[in-house]
C-alpha cells in the first residue's frame, strides 16, 4: 500500500454494508439497523465528505442523527480529495468502531468508496492527494484540449487509453499519473472484477421499484429546495467555492449556480437536478448489481420497521451461506 497511514484491516472485524441508489432509503434503514444492532454509520458518499455541502448532498442533519456518524465533513469543498484519502478515513473509523465493540455500518451509494473501504483494493502513488504531475497534465488539457491529452496517453499507455473516453479528462489525467509512477490504469481496471473484502462483511442492497424511486428522487429535490438549497449554494459561492460547485459530479449545486447566474430559471434548474439524479441512480444500480455479494431487499411498500425486519432476515440468510 502506498499510503503509509492506511489502517491495517482486521479480517475478523464484522462490518455491515448498506448500499443502493440515491433516494432509496439507505440512510434511514442504516440508522434503524445500527440502532438495533449497536452500530455506528461510516458514510460512503463522495459528496458528503465536503463541509458546508449539506442540503444538496442529503446529509442527515446532526440533530436528527440517531447514531454516531463517521466520514462526514472531512474536507473543504475546494480541497483535493480522493477515494484513497477516503479509504484511510473509513478504515480508521471501522477500526475505531471495532475496538469499542461497535458494529460499523458502511452506508452509501458511491460504489468506488464502498470498495475502497471494504475490499482488497489499493491505489497507486499520487492518488492520495494533489501532486505536481496532476497540475501539469491538467494544464495540457486546458491549453491543447482533451483530445491532445488522450493522444499523449495513447503514446505512453495504449491499453489504458483504449479504456477511457477522450472527454473524460479527469480519468485520462489519472492514467497518465499512474503511467509516470510505473503502473497502469488498465492493470488496475482488471482488478475491478475481483471482489474480496478485507473484513467479515455482509452486503445489503436497498432497492425500490423504478417508478417509486423516481418519485422519491423528485420529492427529495423539492424538499431540498424548500429546506434552503438556494441559500446554501449562495453561501458557498460567496465563500469562493464556485469551481467546486460547478464540477461535473456536484449534482444539485451546478444546476442552482446556473439559475443564480441567470442562465436558466429555477424551475428548469430543479428539473435538471431531478433528471441528473435519475441518471445517477441508474449508474449506481448498474454498479451494485454487478456485485454478487449483495443481498437485495425491496422496500417499496414497507415501513421503516418492516424494512428493518426484512433486512435482518436477509442478513441471517446471508450469514447462513458464509
Amino acid at each position: 500500500m502506498n499510503n503509509s497511514s492506511l489502517q491495517t484491516p482486521d479480517p475478523a472485524a464484522r462490518v455491515l454494508a448498506v448500499v443502493g441508489p440515491t433516494a432509496a432509503g439507505k440512510t434511514a434503514l442504516s440508522e434503524e439497523l445500527a440502532a438495533r444492532l449497536g452500530g455506528e454509520i461510516v458514510s460512503a458518499d463522495s459528496m458528503q465528505v465536503y463541509r458546508g455541502m449539506d442540503i444538496g448532498t442529503a446529509k442527515q442533519p446532526a440533530q436528527l442523527r440517531r447514531v454516531r456518524y463517521h466520514c462526514l465533513d472531512l474536507a473543504r469543498p475546494d480541497a483535493s480529495f480522493s477515494a484513497a484519502l477516503y479509504q484511510t478515513a473509513a478504515r480508521a473509523a471501522i477500526a475505531d468502531c471495532t475496538a469499542r465493540g461497535v458494529l460499523p455500518v458502511v452506508c452509501g451509494g458511491t460504489g468506488l468508496y464502498v470498495r475502497a473501504a471494504l475490499d482488497d483494493f489499493s491505489f497507486p502513488a499520487g492518488e492520495q492527494d494533489a501532486n505536481p504531475l496532476r497540475g501539469h497534465f491538467e494544464g495540457i488539457a486546458e491549453s491543447l484540449g482533451a483530445e491532445a491529452l488522450h493522444t499523449l496517453l495513447a503514446t505512453r499507455d495504449p491499453e489504458s487509453a483504449a479504456l477511457i473516453h477522450p472527454n473524460n479528462v479527469r480519468r485520462v489525467v489519472r492514467a497518465l499519473e499512474m503511467a509516470e509512477s510505473g503502473t497502469s490504469y488498465a492493470i488496475q481496471h482488471e482488478g475491478f472484477s475481483e471482489r474480496t473484502s478485507v473484513y467479515d462483511t455482509a452486503f445489503l442492497g436497498v432497492t425500490v421499484e423504478r417508478a417509486e424511486l423516481y418519485r422519491r428522487i423528485d420529492a427529495r429535490v423539492d424538499t431540498m429546495l424548500a429546506a434552503g438549497l438556494i441559500a446554501e449554494v449562495q453561501e458557498l459561492l460567496d465563500a469562493g467555492f464556485r469551481a467546486a460547485l460547478t464540477a461535473a459530479q456536484a449534482i444539485g449545486y451546478k444546476e442552482i449556480v446556473a439559475a443564480l447566474d441567470g442562465t436558466c430559471s429555477l424551475e428548469a434548474a430543479a428539473d435538471d437536478i431531478k433528471r441528473a439524479s435519475r441518471r445517477y441512480a441508474k449508474r449506481q444500480l448498474t454498479w451494485f448489481h454487478a456485485d454478487p455479494r449483495i443481498t437485495w431487499v425491496d422496500v417499496t411498500d414497507l415501513s421503516l420497521a418492516q424494512a428493518a425486519e426484512e433486512a435482518l432476515a436477509a442478513l441471517r440468510w446471508s450469514e447462513a451461506r458464509r
